[in-house]
């Protein structure tokens, strides 16, 4: 009940937005679902009753033909009723599914880089669009079984108490036993069906991994290896899987039986009470009728419960991750973005990654705005931790970091990252085409700056001669494009983007020596009054920085130009002593 509390909650605050077309679809599919299965089932039996106690036809003709036209008109309203519920239920969730990828699309997002570094996208996936079907089956199943069942099942009593109020008791007897036991079944099945829709999660999500990375499965002929990993996983859903099902089929079994008690003894109890003369065969007909209505919806309900739980097990693993506590977030009031300059300052800054190591204690570190910095230093050193705590990807644990005199954590996150460019060593390209890849820096650019920041970042020669020029797609996470290429145009989409502090993430180390210096030519250009941090392994793509800081085991162990830092001969000497064809070793 707690995990079924959890989901409509959030189904029930988009429910709300409509909250007519709900409510309209509920009225229309009572009326429709009472006439159909109540009311005309009243008008059949009348026309046996009719039949059976007539002294010749004609005598009965006049009464005929008037049930025989309450009966069109009462067919004619019940579709009147359908088609309209039918419209408006299809509007209804149709929107409702949009808002509900919207919102996972909106809760996603506000969970930090270190959460989506420990989870496969596939998987997230997976589990959003499990959740979004999940919605309209439950819907499915509360209007065409829930609602239809409780609607016809409390007509009929209502109408058997009153022509037979001992095949009620029989009736209503029957279904309290069904619904206890289908409930009973329900719930100790639903943690298999949680744990199916893990194993369903685990295999997706696997399945993503792999065929990401197929490019590395196949450069190093491990697909084998990975066909038995894969295999592995299939096994452990398979086993979740056939346990629910089994499951599912000692509980049909069983209600199988009782369904079977129920409409054979309210039967008997009908044929009973028609030799002691107690009610007309037209009401014996209307009991079967009735007794075909009930037991079908009934059986149908327990059926619905089935899926109505595996649709609550499919919601629960996506509202684990809403409900998953945020480790970076804005301030609830945050302060208006005072960045303009970029001056930079880590103030007595102490962190620790989540899983405990600690990379930096009590680092101050200060940048002028306009300077251009090399940071360098061998890998763990904390180099990029660096740019990630200045990206606010993680928090520093204590101490400050400040732009411009302004604490980071009190301005939006939003804020202080359209403050900085950032070209990582792997270029993001979306599966968009080129002309939009570059326009991500700037959303509203024309198609002039476009092509003007792309013939800065000397892209604009490659791009010309694809197939449809700037209109061609990149391909997933830029596959189409060589690693050059993608470095180039992460570069003119830095360059397109207006702000103060430029962030590159060893942003040369795709290129060759030629590329290298036509692209060096234009990152000098894109540094021009940027505050600039630069990552390089590559030393000889730094060495004209304003400064040059040697990070050694989480610290400042070096700081200087080039030729000072050479001078003093400490790591930064040997560093570049000992790099080969421009790389660190």
């Amino acid at each position: 009940m707690k995990q079924i509390k959890r989901v409509m909650k959030y189904f029930w605050g988009i429910t709300r937005r409509r909250s007519w077309m709900f409510w309209c679809t509920l009225v229309c599919y009572g009326a429709g679902a009472v006439i159909a299965r109540t009311f005309i089932p009243i008008i059949y039996r009348d026309l046996i009753d009719l039949i059976v106690s007539a002294d010749s036809p004609l005598s009965v003709k006049g009464e005929i033909y008037s049930l025989l036209g309450t009966l069109i008109l009462s067919f004619i309203a019940l579709n009147i009723f359908f088609r309209a519920a039918d419209y408006i239920f299809s509007a209804f969730q149709s929107r409702s599914m949009r808002d509900l990828y919207s919102q996972a699309f909106s809760m996603l997002q506000n969970h930090s880089y270190n959460f989506f570094s420990n989870v496969f996208s596939g998987s997230l996936i997976a589990k959003t669009k499990r959740y979004v079907s999940a919605f309209e089956d439950i819907f499915d199943r509360f209007f065409y079984d829930f609602w239809f069942t409780f609607v016809i099942v409390v007509g009929a009593i209502i109408v058997l108490f009153t022509e037979a109020p001992t095949v009620g008791w029989v009736v209503l007897a029957g279904i309290s036993v069904f619904v206890t036991a289908v409930i009973i079944l329900s719930n100790k099945g639903r943690p298999l069906r949680e744990i199916e829709a893990r194993r369903d999660s685990e295999t997706t999500g696997s399945f993503s991994d792999a065929i990401s990375n197929i490019f590395a499965i196949k450069s190093f002929a491990n697909g084998e290896k990975e066909q038995k990993t894969f295999d592995h996983v299939l096994e452990n859903q398979h086993k979740a899987r056939i346990r629910a099902w089994n499951f599912d089929n000692k509980r049909i079994a069983i209600l199988g039986i009782i369904f079977f008690i129920m409409e054979v003894g309210g039967m008997y109890v009908a044929i009973t009470l028609w030799m002691k003369g107690s009610i007309t065969p037209g009401t014996v007909a209307l009991v079967q009728i009735y007794f075909g209505n009930i037991f079908y919806n009934i059986w149908n309900f327990g059926r619905a419960i089935q899926r109505f739980n595996k649709s609550i097990a499919d919601s629960v693993e996506i509202i684990d991750i809403f409900e998953k506590p945020i480790d970076i977030k804005d301030i609830s009031n945050p302060e208006e973005s005072k960045i303009k300059n970029g001056n930079i300052d880590f103030n007595k800054a102490l962190f620790r990654y989540p899983n405990g190591v600690a990379v930096f204690d009590d680092l101050n570190l200060n940048i002028r705005a306009g300077q251009k910095v090399g940071l360098v230093g061998h890998s763990g050193a904390g180099k990029t931790t660096i740019t990630k705590l200045l990206l606010r990807f993680y928090d520093v644990s204590d101490g400050e970091v400040l732009i411009d005199g302004q604490n980071i954590d009190n301005i939006r996150q939003d804020d202080l990252r359209r403050s900085i460019s950032y070209v990582p060593q792997d270029p993001l390209l979306f599966h968009r085409s080129i002309k939009e890849n570059i326009s991500y820096g700037k959303n509203d650019a024309t198609m002039e700056e476009i092509i003007d920041s792309a013939k800065r970042a000397r892209a604009h020669d490659f791009i010309t001669q694809l197939p449809m020029g700037y209109d061609t797609l990149v391909g997933e996470r830029g596959v189409k494009l060589s690693g050059g290429e993608r470095q180039r145009v992460a570069i003119a989409r830095a360059m397109l983007k207006p702000s103060p502090i430029l962030i590159l993430d060893e942003a040369t180390s795709s290129l060759d020596s030629i590329s290298e210096s036509a692209i060096q030519e234009a990152l000098d250009e894109l540094m021009k009054g940027k505050t600039t941090i630069a990552i390089a392994h590559r030393l000889s793509t730094i060495q004209k920085m304003d400064r040059i800081i040697v990070m050694d085991n989480g610290k400042i162990a070096e700081d200087g130009t080039h030729n000072e830092l050479i001078a003093k001969k400490g790591i930064y000497f040997e560093l570049w002593s000992h790099q080969t064809k421009g790389f660190i070793e």
